[in-house]
């Protein structure tokens, strides 16, 4: 049986996205210009935001499809690599130029792997980093990339019937695969240093006041866009045959239909999207390493949606947003035990709040219910015992 939310959960759903959009593109930035809030709470808050288009993503194929990925980090890396090699090619120091009058980047530069004999003057701009010179490119190359990658991994996964668990365990081995690669010093990505010396974006300095909130507003704009498209799709005819998926598989296949086609489809909509993320992470954060593609990310991911509730969209907002905000308070005071509180949240929600934060009320009003049932219930008539014959 699904565990979708019912129309009084759905209308609740609708009320906090509107609260969400006055929230976000107004009282948050009236906040920050009255001076009740500073740009760096600003800054952590867009951050945050950008985890949510990433559990949007995967509460459409897993809350809607039921495909558990574990490789949206790996997607949001791919974005977030992609925005970090523009902005690493307009930052740092100026005056390095390669044979071919490429001003090499400075991180890379730092960490150039030399072959035998060559010299600091042999290092040149790899081929693959020159697309990324330009912002427009750079946006559609930081879409299109982890779309085509989740493409072929959806494609040739479920063409292959691979489903269930291992769907889940295949995603997080080619999510570790990739994150060696990325660590490798010798395929000039900069290693485990990552993409740093960011400067600029558009022409604009990354440390200005303005360019912050800006940020901050372009990200809420694509987390609401992000929204409404995937909520367009989950109401729409296509929508209902992915929650057919979800719930019979075999039998809409036996319907005529090839499922495939619509899980490679939806897995390559969430991996543009957590792309997507990953390019408005990167400015906003300053630094971009292959930390960001480790495998206890993915597993983040899966929590913030499992806490909000997934199968609602905006309970993978509410569970991103949630975590990371408790997290930030737990940080700057107890750090050691925020390990202790993920374990707990994850067991929590599995255990007892199955449906998450968004699905608590129609689990509590289902209890209330059956605890009023109880109370109201006539007592069974006792059997009568026979008395003795009176005289």
């Amino acid at each position: 049986m699904s565990n979708a939310p019912g129309f009084a959960a759905r209308l609740h759903a609708h009320r906090f996205t509107l609260f969400l959009v006055a929230a976000g593109l107004f009282a948050v930035p009236a906040a920050y210009l009255a001076g009740h809030l500073t740009i760096e709470t600003v800054n952590m808050l867009g951050r945050y935001l950008t985890f949510a288009i990433v559990a949007i993503g995967l509460d459409l194929i897993w809350g809607y499809t039921g495909i558990l990925s574990l490789c949206q980090a790996l997607f949001f890396s791919l974005g977030g690599y992609a925005m970090g090699m523009y902005l690493a090619h307009h930052g740092g120091p100026e005056g390095i130029i390669d044979a071919n009058g490429w001003k090499i980047p400075a991180c890379l530069y730092v960490v150039y792997p030399y072959a035998v004999g060559e010299a600091p003057g042999d290092a040149t701009v790899p081929w693959f980093w020159k697309p990324f010179f330009w912002l427009p490119l750079t946006v559609a190359l930081g879409v299109l990339i982890p779309g085509l990658v989740a493409y072929l991994i959806g494609y040739f996964g479920f063409k292959s019937k691979v489903r269930g668990v291992y769907f889940s365990i295949l995603t997080q081995a080619i999510t570790v695969a990739f994150w060696l690669v990325f660590c490798m010093n010798n395929m000039k990505l900069c290693g485990t240093n990552g993409l740093t010396r960011f400067a600029t974006i558009a022409g604009f300095p990354l440390t200005s006041d303005h360019v912050k909130l800006g940020l901050y507003l372009t990200t809420v704009v694509l987390l609401i866009a992000s929204y409404l498209l995937c909520r367009w799709l989950t109401r729409s005819p296509f929508g209902r045959v992915l929650v057919a998926v979800r719930d019979d598989e075999k039998t809409l296949r036996f319907s005529g239909y090839r499922p495939y086609h619509y899980k490679a489809f939806v897995f390559t909509v969430a991996g543009a999207l957590a792309g997507l993320g990953g390019m408005l992470y990167a400015p906003q954060m300053g630094i971009f390493t292959p930390a960001n593609m480790a495998a206890d990310r993915s597993i983040l991911v899966v929590i913030w949606v499992a806490v909000g509730g997934r199968g609602t969209l905006s309970g993978a907002v509410i569970g991103a947003l949630g975590v990371n905000l408790f997290y930030s308070f737990l940080t700057t005071r107890a750090p050691e035990v925020w390990p202790f509180v993920q374990g707990l949240l994850f067991l929590a929600v599995v255990l007892l709040m199955p449906g998450g934060v968004m699905g608590l009320g129609a689990q509590l009003a289902a209890a209330w219910t059956s605890l009023r049932a109880r109370w109201t219930e006539p007592a069974p008539a006792s059997l009568a015992v026979p008395g003795e014959d009176q005289a």
